[in-house]
């Protein structure tokens, strides 16, 4: 959903400053269907997870993890957010 890019983003950014982003981008390439048992654990786990991070961004993971599409996006959102660091370092 388009309306979840900007929390997509952020992410993205997060995860480069972590130095997690080609780990993360990599690991959702592969997984493949288990992406789909991982948003269930996000599902179960929502009320321990809302204690530290929004609402809405726990149901924008577990939709991003549930749809290949969305999954997609992210990727290419990730992927660009390096390639765009990369770029202005040079």
């Amino acid at each position: 959903m388009l309306f979840n890019q900007h929390i997509w983003r952020d992410w993205a950014r997060n995860l480069h400053q972590w130095g997690l982003d080609n780990l993360t981008a990599s690991l959702l390439e592969t997984a493949g269907p288990l992406t789909i048992l991982a948003a269930q654990v996000v599902y179960l786990g929502q009320p321990f997870l809302k204690l530290a991070v929004q609402e809405n961004k726990i149901d924008a993971l577990a939709q991003m993890l549930e749809d290949t599409q969305q999954k997609r996006t992210f990727i290419s959102i990730i992927r660009e957010a390096d390639s765009g660091e990369s770029d202005s370092h040079s």
